[in-house]
């Protein structure tokens, strides 16, 4: 078991409900034509693949996907979606699971590498990417810029959504790169309901150190799935990095 905190029942029961605008075409259409291109004609491996966001469509896109996921109640909802002989799912943590054959894509979508709570399972993570790679294998992660430049001296949060619903933000120990997202959220009842969840940071040179420990060296990093540049007022990057053929 690695340090990844467990989605519960009730998280993975609201998640989809609460994802909407990340299960929009608007932001799957790109996502999806984004991985397809590296997948090819060959297989697809998602690490903590959840409730199937992305997984699922890029399957039905005719991509063969298999997954990985920690929590049983996150795969629970996705299995009602598709069966095991459609989407094969491996319940275990991204850092040691090993499932069988090779894959011409390994991906990581919407931070989730950061449910790693350390860096020696983050590399852990690259290794096992680059353990399910063919050669010629493209591991792929979208992840947040952090956004410390935000921090003025003697302040540790940061908002991220002040809306009507929902309040969001994050605290920082920018010693163990550790953030904490919080969120409070009304319910339809009028109730508040909060939660949060840790993550470690990381920047993208580490994790193209991280990379480059596993054997895998950087192909390409674009600011989202539409493929613009990635400059230094990007809030995110998608990454690609290659396994040597």
């Amino acid at each position: 078991m690695t340090s990844s905190e467990l989605w519960d029942r009730a998280t993975a029961e609201r998640y989809d409900a609460g994802e909407t605008e990340m299960s929009s075409a608007a932001v799957l259409e790109p996502t999806l034509a984004f991985l397809a291109d590296l997948a090819g004609d060959g297989r697809a491996l998602e690490f903590a693949i959840g409730t199937g966001r992305v997984g699922v469509p890029l399957r039905e896109r005719g991509v063969p996907v298999v997954g990985i996921e920690l929590s049983e109640h996150m795969a629970a909802v996705l299995r009602r979606k598709l069966d095991e002989d459609a989407l094969p799912l491996a319940i275990g943590d991204m850092a040691t699971t090993v499932v069988p054959g090779e894959f011409a894509l390994v991906y990581l979508v919407y931070n989730t590498i950061s449910n790693l709570l350390t860096q020696e399972e983050q590399v852990e993570c690259f290794r096992n990417a680059a353990r399910h790679l063919a050669p010629g294998g493209r591991f792929v992660i979208e992840l947040s810029v952090p956004p410390l430049r935000f921090l003025p001296p003697g302040q540790v949060a940061v908002p991220f959504d002040v809306s009507e619903r929902h309040l969001g933000f994050d605290t920082f120990d920018l010693v163990g790169q550790i953030l904490v997202s919080h969120h409070v959220t009304r319910e339809d009842d009028g109730r508040y309901r909060r939660g949060d969840s840790r993550h470690r940071y990381a920047w993208p040179a580490e994790l193209d150190l991280m990379a480059r420990i596993a054997g895998l060296e950087l192909e390409r990093r674009v600011a989202d799935w539409d493929g613009a540049p990635f400059t230094e007022d990007s809030t995110k990057h998608v990454s690609v990095w290659r396994k040597s053929a």
